[in-house]
């Protein structure tokens, strides 16, 4: 009865707590994807698109080696110095690159999505050893994105793709068969032929923008040995053998809610765009945006009518006021640039230099939680005449970069 008496005594009383629902997005885990399928389901694609969609992390093979091999880092060297000798990179190096990819700080904030993992190669681990490893992650996959399709029209699709061997770029039969890509124009052009030398104007624009319309480029297309029409089907039986049971088993443990089977027939902007209405809701329910101004007054005006996270909120100063979080969090008291400005959260954070502002933006979770901010500690010394109290006063000022 008492409960019942008090609620009924504030009425208007807000239960929403900004404060708590703060800190427990900062606490929260970021949302994760993992994303399975049949080899050459477009798996890699899918995977780019919503990395790109959800402003998270793509984590897949491929692209994992080049960058640590652009970057030059202890993993790309044994890539370049196993590829000079013309051999293939270790599954073992490969498998290390992709864990050591999900441990930064800018993923432990945006996510990730991660693609080809476990993979068909059990020269390292094996795949119900791999798919224990995906269990045990620090970040577990949210969200499982099963891609079907069936052998026969994967295998077809496989074997109609070509590769330029200069930009190590994929193109599908409808891209580079001069036959298909005839019939598409013909259900795609209307009865009535109007204006023919518009249209030859229009082809001729065409050819210029699109490299695929000319011959010489049709012609220096290959196919690569995995695309073979007998090595696809190799490798679909394969996967049957040593990777669907233990996936299905994955699959079966994992929330219906976040699981989403796609077809894999469709186009690639036709699935994601299935797979973006299938899933969405989510918890990145922020905004993160860089402003650079020249006053904190003006940024303040500025912001107090963008992107507004919903009708009732504007943005405006945090407690951090213009003192850096970076700094802050690192024991100094600092005060940020309005021209290093980020608004987070509805809130606006000002850092004090370029380097701060990467180290915020990558992850600002770290920077945000409780006891954060620290709040400047205020000392009063006191004691009779010559007790040293001038002394102590100088050592605790040097001691914590404070002020007598």
């Amino acid at each position: 009865m008492a409960s019942q008496e008090e609620k009924q005594a504030q009425p208007f009383a807000d239960i929403f707590d900004e404060d708590e629902a703060e800190k427990s997005f900062l606490l929260s885990k970021p949302t994760c994807f993992i994303i399975l399928g049949k080899p050459g389901s477009g798996k890699k694609t899918l995977a780019r698109k919503l990395a790109q969609m959800w402003k998270c992390i793509c984590i897949e093979a491929s692209e994992v080696i080049q960058t640590n091999i652009n970057e030059e880092t202890e993993y790309g060297l044994k890539c370049q110095e196993s590829l000079f000798k013309g051999q293939n990179i270790s599954e073992e190096l490969v498998t290390e690159m992709i864990l050591k990819k999900i441990e930064p700080p800018e993923v432990a904030h945006f996510g990730y999505v991660l693609s080809g993992f476990p993979s068909l190669s059990e020269e390292y681990m094996t795949v119900p050893q791999q798919i224990e490893k995906i269990k045990n992650l620090k970040l577990k996959p949210d969200v499982l994105i099963n891609i079907k399709c069936s052998d026969y029209d994967l295998c077809q699709r496989i074997s109609g793709q070509r590769q330029h061997p200069d930009s190590g770029q994929v193109y599908q039969r409808n891209q580079w068969d001069p036959d298909v890509i005839e019939k598409r124009k013909k259900k795609e052009d209307q009865p009535e032929e109007e204006n023919e030398e518009e249209d030859e104007e229009q082809e001729e624009e065409e050819v210029k923008k699109d490299p695929l319309r000319t011959s010489e480029f049709l012609n220096q297309l290959v196919q690569r040995p995995e695309d073979i029409l007998e090595n696809s089907e190799e490798r679909l039986r394969t996967y049957k053998d040593i990777m669907l049971h233990p996936l299905e088993d994955l699959m079966a443990e994992q929330d219906c809610q976040h699981l989403f089977e796609l077809d894999g027939n469709q186009q690639a902007d036709d699935l994601f765009a299935a797979k973006n209405k299938a899933y969405i809701a989510s918890d990145k329910n922020y905004k993160c945006c860089c402003c650079c101004f020249n006053e904190q007054d003006e940024l303040l005006r500025v912001l107090s009518s963008y992107k507004l996270i919903a009708p009732r909120y504007r943005w405006r100063r945090s407690r951090w006021g213009q003192a850096c979080p970076v700094a802050l969090k690192e024991g100094d008291i600092v005060m940020g640039s309005p021209d290093l400005a980020v608004s987070f959260l509805g809130k606006m954070y000002v850092l004090s230099s370029p380097e701060a502002l990467k180290t915020f933006m990558l992850n600002p979770r770290p920077y945000l939680l409780p006891p954060m901010p620290l709040p400047p500690c205020k000392v009063l010394v006191f004691g009779p005449p010559l007790s040293g109290r001038t002394t102590i006063c100088n050592l605790i000022a040097h001691k914590y970069k404070g002020k007598v």
